[in-house]
C-alpha cells in the first residue's frame, strides 16, 4: 500500500506529533505501508508552517527518512472537477502509483472521497477515515 500525503496532512503531522497524521508517518517507519508526497506539497506545507507556526517548520525534516518524493507528471490527464491548484497533487499521486491520497481538503476533494472508480483508482480519504477503515 502506498499513501500519498497532501500538504495539509504534512502540515498537521509537523505541528501535532501526537496526532493521527503523525501516526500515519510513524506506522510507515514500522513498515506498514509506504508514504509519498511531492516537492510541491512539501513546499506548501513549509510555507504555511512558516506563516502560521514557524516553530514547527523543522519538524518537516523529521519525515525525510520515510517520505518518498514523487515527481510531477507533466501532461498527465486529470479529472475535470479538480481545481488548478490541486492538479500537481493529484498528478504526483498518480505518478507514484499511490493507492490512497490522504488529504484534509474537503472543499476540492470531498465529493470524490472513497470513489476510486472516479479518481484513477486512487482512494481519496481523510487521515481519520483511512485509519478507521484499517
Amino acid at each position: 500500500m502506498r499513501l500519498f500525503l497532501d500538504a495539509n496532512v504534512l502540515f498537521t503531522a509537523a505541528h501535532n506529533p501526537r496526532g493521527k497524521a503523525a501516526l500515519v508517518i510513524e506506522l510507515s517507519r514500522q513498515g506498514h505501508w509506504e508514504i509519498s508526497s511531492s516537492a510541491y506539497a512539501i513546499e506548501e506545507a513549509r510555507r504555511n508552517l512558516e506563516r502560521k507556526l514557524p516553530e514547527f517548520v523543522r519538524n518537516l525534516d523529521v519525515f525525510s527518512d520515510v517520505l518518498q518524493i514523487a515527481p510531477h507528471a507533466v501532461g498527465l490527464e486529470f479529472p475535470h472537477w479538480l481545481p488548478t491548484k490541486d492538479q500537481p497533487i493529484f498528478r504526483a499521486a498518480v505518478t507514484c502509483r499511490a493507492t490512497h491520497l490522504l488529504t484534509g481538503d474537503l472543499n476540492d476533494f470531498g465529493a470524490f472521497m472513497n470513489q476510486p472508480e472516479k479518481t484513477s483508482g486512487i482512494r481519496i480519504q481523510t487521515v481519520a477515515s483511512f485509519l478507521d477503515r484499517l
